[in-house]
């Protein structure tokens, strides 16, 4: 009787079993026990195509019992080597040289091995491509409001409906999927990738495949990955052109004509995707050359727009191979992984326009992944655009602009350093800052309202007017600038604050880190009433000092002394009610000098 071998392909894809259900195949069937230990090692590592073989082989025992067929396992075991060498075609030759002992004919639906055997003179039946099924079963779980659908054993199906922004998790039905439906699904999926150019196969570890179906991104896991086998697929719902953002005329200006090093930032489904292809067709329809790098290759963009992913594992390998095709700009899909911002900083460096996609929770998350990654004073010749986006719309664009200057809310001049300065890019106003503190790398918010910086503008509110109340006790201050203050004081006090030859506000100065513009203010006024209260106290004298006694509940707060309606000092009430001002301090002898009696003097508790 005749004898079939059938290799690893048509085991697979189902081909033996389909012909034993038609009853084509009457003769002696042989497994060999390579193809079946090749398979048995790829389920081990999780892979799909290794379970999916081992079902085929199940149905074909069957069918072989049914169709009273006979059906033996022939061969060696392959060594360690042998496996490991598999995707050389080690297994394919040891499955090859064994039809030629048998002189049987071999089954295979790899060209390659079909072309190797028939050069060796062995019989080969080759099965051709066939055409790919006409509705592959997830397909009616879609419709065109359908984002991703979730399928996973001992569950109903379930899909996320909307747009970005607004998606909701519906169940599709109440049937509980069960292993075997899964099965079915996973086998039409492999299935149909390889027969059409459509489909490859992105990922392929251990417990996990990912597979790219036209614009249909699937990711089937199992144990030991996960827990139970899931199948979630993708789909994009909405396909983008630029103009549908309704973006301002200045950044379609920079996106078209400077903008080389751009980040498109946002949390998952947010729409960033789905920003990059649009990116990708505008740039294409404009005459440049454009590639992408992904994985997997999900992006929705023209024929003419080059869709690249990792050569041999890796996007290093891709970066040499995009150099000699001379891109004007590369989208690259998911900046992730510490090597990729290595390559894309290395790419644009290189010249290549850059559009990297990153996913980022705020808008500055899109920067901040960079440092560390790269140099710090690389990034603003990586990137110098970032845009958010948010619900599927822009919803922020920053500028990044590299200078050399005193940060915001330092004073010294010697404290200047390289800076890169993040700004808003509509309006043009500075928001963050990074620089070097220290060993550190920090960003740091800066805000334009006096109210909220930092710096000099808390010294004016905390430090300047308290420092100045010894001269006038309620001057104005108005700060001009980060290093510049105004302070206006009564015209009495102007000669007392200046000082001889200017030494009093020369001191003034450095001690505050700021230059003081004086001048004479417009009211006469000795204190505020809205801010103080005159309070009761007792006077005494020691051998060394003035005593004031006030209520003790007056403790730990700041006390003015006037004499004759002259501002004296400023000092804290300590605890139980107790003022003590030393008689050989400046403030003692004036108050020995003024007060001739306790009447001339007043004390003004500040209620803050």
């Amino acid at each position: 009787m005749a004898k079939i071998v059938a290799d690893t392909s048509v085991i697979i894809n189902g081909y033996i079993t389909k012909q034993l259900e038609s009853r084509l195949i009457r003769d002696e069937l042989v497994i060999p026990v390579a193809a079946l230990d090749e398979l048995q090692a790829q389920a081990s590592q999780g892979k799909e195509q290794g379970f999916v073989g081992l079902e085929e082989i199940k149905k074909i025992q069957k069918l072989c019992q049914q169709n009273n067929i006979a059906i033996q396992f022939v061969g060696q075991r392959p060594s360690l080597d042998d496996i490991r060498l598999a995707k050389h075609g080690r297994i394919d030759a040891i499955i090859k040289d064994l039809a030629k002992q048998l002189s049987a004919t071999l089954y295979t639906a790899d060209y390659v091995q079909g072309l190797t055997a028939e050069a060796e003179g062995i019989p080969v039946f080759y099965q051709k491509t066939e055409q790919v099924p006409s509705s592959l079963e997830f397909l009616r779980f879609f419709d065109h409001t359908t984002m991703s659908v979730h399928l996973k054993e001992n569950n109903p199906p379930f899909a996320k409906k909307g747009r970005p922004g607004m998606l909701e998790l519906v169940r599709l039905e109440e049937k509980i999927l069960d292993e075997q439906y899964l099965e079915l699904i996973t086998t039409q999926i492999l299935e149909a990738s390889k027969i059409s150019n459509a489909g490859t196969i992105e990922i392929s570890k251990s417990g996990a495949l990912v597979i790219q179906y036209a614009d249909y991104r699937i990711a089937i896991t199992r144990p030991p990955f996960s827990e139970s086998h899931e199948i979630t697929i993708v789909h994009p719902t909405t396909k983008m052109t630029l103009d549908q953002y309704g973006l301002s005329p200045k950044l379609m200006g920079r996106l078209g004509e400077q903008a080389e090093g751009i980040i498109i930032s946002g949390r998952p489904g947010s729409g960033k995707s789905t920003l990059a292809s649009s990116i990708a067709n505008f740039y294409a329809a404009k005459g440049k050359v454009v590639k992408t790098f992904e994985s997997p290759r999900d992006l929705q963009v023209g024929k003419n727009v080059t869709q690249y992913t990792k050569l041999e594992g890796s996007f290093e390998n891709s970066a040499d191979i995009l150099l000699l095709v001379r891109p004007d700009y590369t989208i690259f899909d998911e900046v992730r992984q510490r090597d990729d911002f290595r390559v894309f900083a290395d790419l644009r460096l290189a010249g290549v326009g850059m559009v990297g996609v990153v996913h980022a929770n705020m808008p500055l998350d899109g920067i901040q992944r960079f440092i560390g990654k790269i140099e710090l004073g690389m990034i603003p010749s990586v990137i110098d655009t970032v845009v958010f986006v948010k619900d599927g719309q822009i919803s922020k664009v920053y500028n990044l602009e590299l200078k050399v200057k005193v940060p915001s809310g330092m004073v010294e001049q010697d404290l200047a350093r390289p800076v890169i300065e993040i700004a808003d890019f509509e309006t043009g106003k500075l928001e963050y800052e990074i620089y070097t503190f220290g060993e550190e790398n920090v960003i740091v918010p800066v805000s334009n309202t006096p109210e909220n910086k930092s710096g000099v503008y808390k010294l004016a509110a905390e430090k300047i007017r308290e420092s100045i109340r010894k001269f006038d006790p309620n001057p104005e201050i108005e700060v001009l600038s980060e290093n510049n203050v105004r302070v206006k004081i009564r015209k009495d006090a102007i000669p007392s604050i200046i000082g001889k030859g200017g030494t009093t506000i020369n001191e003034i100065e450095k001690i505050l880190h700021v230059h003081i513009d004086v001048q004479e203010k417009d009211s006469s006024e000795t204190f505020s009433e809205n801010s103080s209260m005159g309070i009761s106290f007792d006077f005494s004298e020691s051998t060394n000092s003035l005593l004031f006694e006030v209520n003790k509940r007056y403790s730990g707060m700041l006390a003015e002394i006037y004499v004759n309606d002259k501002y004296l000092a400023t000092t804290r009430v300590a605890r139980h009610g107790k003022i003590k001002l030393p008689k050989r301090s400046d403030a003692g002898r004036a108050l020995s000098r003024s007060a001739f009696s306790k009447s001339d003097i007043d004390i003004m508790i500040k209620d803050s």
